[in-house]
């Protein structure tokens, strides 16, 4: 119990001083990785029904899900939203960011809070904004309105890290490079996005995951043949108690936490 003495910060404060954080915080992560815990194992259910724990086991609720023509193309739908987003986003996001650091302007603040307010409004109050405006330019039920509405609450994301990013960069670098004679396109495409890139990677990550996982937009403007993979679980939740709902959650957490550890390592490889 040696660890308890040592300093655990700079102010030496120890672990033992700490140690009601560390319950607390521990207790906060069980409740919150729970549901996930409780859900994997009920995704492996023989059951006609959500039951955990399982009382036998089988794969017959993957099965449904893979050799099932609606749910593979709600999949096939949310995986182009997710990647359009994806491709929309982070580059607008990135040149935002990037404009709003070296403005001078006196209403740059502005101009980033009004960006990143999609993450400080009610998702709902999007989404029907969103459905209203589709309705009379005819993007309901469509691809391209479902990216434009996902890159609205993508595109703050995307400002907010690469912004951050972009704080701890010495632009010097890049002026020195300017001062030389490249543009201002090639300076920051040759000295500063490769030096800010594992934000940039990050941000592209979460783009398409918020659009990945997203549901109450989808609800509003997506339906018919682009109805999203998460809209039709959510219908299905409603609708009837479907396993199958716990195997495709079970392939999402997957999917989103292997984009994010791969993320991370290929930054510290790059580190």
């Amino acid at each position: 119990m040696n660890w308890l003495k040592r300093p655990a910060s700079e102010t030496q404060i120890t672990h033992g001083q700490r140690l009601w954080l560390y319950i607390i915080s521990t207790v906060i992560m069980v409740l919150l990785v729970a549901p996930t815990v409780i859900v994997i194992p009920m995704s492996f259910s023989a059951s006609q029904y959500l039951e955990f724990p399982p009382r036998e086991w089988s794969l017959r609720w993957y099965e449904h899900y893979v050799n099932s023509p609606a749910w593979m193309d709600a999949t096939w739908t949310s995986l182009k939203a997710g990647f359009l987003t994806m491709c929309l986003a982070t580059p607008v996001g990135v040149a935002a960011a990037y404009g709003l650091h070296v403005s001078r302007h006196p209403l740059g603040q502005f101009f980033y809070v009004l960006l990143i307010t999609p993450i400080m409004v009610p998702v709902i109050l999007i989404a029907i904004a969103a459905f209203y405006v589709f309705v009379q330019i005819k993007l309901v039920n469509s691809l391209l309105g479902l990216v434009i509405a996902h890159t609205i609450l993508a595109l703050p994301l995307v400002l907010i890290v690469v912004s951050a990013a972009l704080k701890s960069y010495d632009m010097n670098q890049e002026m020195a490079a300017r001062s030389l004679g490249a543009s201002r396109l090639t300076a920051f495409l040759g000295i500063t996005l490769p030096q800010i890139r594992f934000s940039v990677l990050t941000a592209a990550l979460l783009s398409f995951l918020t659009s990945f996982d997203e549901v109450i937009i989808a609800m509003f403007v997506s339906g018919g043949e682009n109805s999203t993979l998460t809209r039709n679980m959510f219908n299905a939740l409603r609708d009837q108690i479907d396993p199958t709902i716990a195997s495709i959650s079970t392939i999402m957490i997957v999917i989103s936490s292997t984009l994010l550890i791969l993320s991370q390592l290929f930054g510290k490889s790059r580190d």
